[in-house]
Order: structure tokens, then sequence, then C-alpha cells
């Protein structure tokens, strides 16, 4: 099952969690290698997340030095600055005993 939403129990990241990190690892400008080794996935995984994240504005791409750099634009990092405003927010409710309901009880919307 894709969740939304991070499970602090899992060791298993979540998409947004995934995209999130790759934001920050871009944030000042880095090539695919730096990312896929530092963000902790397979070359085929990197290219689906590069391939969206470039499409959503949230990545651009440039050549610098005849090398592509990947760096994160004001969107992308308004995401990342969101992502971790919410996942405080949970992490909290969830301390404080509140839980979060299982993806499969949430309405999409």
């Amino acid at each position: 099952m894709n969740s939304l939403i991070t499970d602090p129990t899992s060791k298993r990241r979540d998409k947004l969690a995934i995209v999130a990190n790759i934001l920050e690892i871009a944030q000042d400008g880095t090539l695919k290698t730096q990312i896929m080794y530092k963000a902790s996935l397979s070359f085929v995984q990197l290219n689906e997340y590069l391939e969206y994240m470039l499409q959503n504005n949230l990545l651009n791409k440039l050549e610098i030095n005849n090398r592509e750099v990947y760096i994160s634009t004001k969107k992308g990092l308004d995401f990342i600055q969101r992502h971790s405003e919410l996942t405080e927010l949970l992490d909290r409710e969830n301390k404080n005993g509140i839980r979060v309901p299982p993806q499969r009880l949430l309405k999409r919307a």
C-alpha cells in the first residue's frame, strides 16, 4: 500500500518523504549520482522521481561544465518547508496519544 502519511514506527519511507529528501539534497545543486547515493535509491527509482519532480517544477536541471546538475526550485523549497511542518505536527500529535487513522480509512478527495 502506498501511504501518503509517514508512519513513525515504519522503517519504510513514503513517497512524499523521498521527494522531500531529494529536494533537501538538491538545495544547493547536486549531481544525479550524489542524489542516488544520499537518498538511498536505485537508478530506476531515482529516474522516476526526477522525472516526476522536473515535470512538477520542484527541481530544475542545469548543465554546468558539461554535467547535469539538479537544484531545488522555489516551489521545491516551499515543499520541503510544508512537509517538515506536517511531519512535525503529526509527530507531535502521535506523542500526545492522537493516532492517525490508517490510509484505507481516510477518504479520498
